[in-house]
């Protein structure tokens, strides 16, 4: 089956966007890179989900996080489309976005990702692109993937919150527990011995205690 697992490579693809021909992995260049698809334009949920994305560029841009959208639709629509996305957020309705969008009317890239949902059609019986998140790493590698159905919106806040995490954890020895926000205690992973962990956090590791007697909860402050 077509689409991409946790570890593959992105694949070189070459597309029309708003920002003009690209070729995928010369856009990421070195960054970071997410790819977040759309059903269809002139839909009301990709239309609140492009417009916070649009006000968030600055803060994908500081985690040095390349941006680009899919959708369906040609890049007329598309650019047609910006205007009402600019418009929904209060701005001027200019044709422009912070980051591209990939035109993929025949739907040949969001089969090649594996991005069709279906259990949601167009009015021709014909399978909607989901609503899929692809985060690459500086590699070119997939980092993270989420699959929302086409009726739901995304939490660009957790994309973010995510992408924190990942860019720590590629980092340091540590991984992030249920509800962490940067700033808060990470985790030391489990295949660190406490020896490994002493020089590694010189601020202190603490292991809760547990029932089971085993010392698998140490936690840290967050790395600097």
């Amino acid at each position: 089956m077509p689409g991409l697992l946790l570890g593959d490579e992105a694949p070189n693809f070459e597309a029309e966007t708003t920002h003009g021909r690209i070729r995928f992995h010369e856009f990421l260049g070195n960054s970071w890179g997410i790819l977040f698809s759309h059903p269809r334009d002139f839909t009301p949920v990709c239309t609140t989900e492009l417009g916070r994305a649009a006000k968030l560029a600055p803060e994908f841009a500081k985690r040095n996080v390349k941006m680009i959208a899919l959708s369906i639709d040609d890049v007329n629509d598309h650019l047609s489309w910006c205007k009402d996305i600019n418009a929904y957020n209060k701005d001027q309705p200019t044709e422009k976005l912070p980051f591209p969008i990939i035109a993929d009317s025949k739907r040949e890239l969001a089969v090649q990702l594996g991005m069709l949902d279906p259990d949601e059609r167009d009015k021709d019986g014909i399978p909607l692109t989901a609503r899929v998140v692809f985060v690459f790493g500086p590699d070119k590698k997939l980092k993270l993937s989420i699959l929302y159905p086409a009726t739901t919106g995304r939490n660009f806040d957790e994309i973010l919150r995510v992408i924190d995490s990942l860019q720590l954890t590629a980092a340091k020895k540590v991984a992030t527990p249920v509800d962490w926000k940067p700033g808060n205690e990470v985790m030391v992973i489990p295949s660190l011995s406490d020896e490994e962990a002493k020089k590694l956090f010189p601020g202190g590791v603490c292991t809760k205690e547990l029932p089971s007697g085993k010392k698998y909860l140490r936690y840290t402050s967050h790395p600097k």
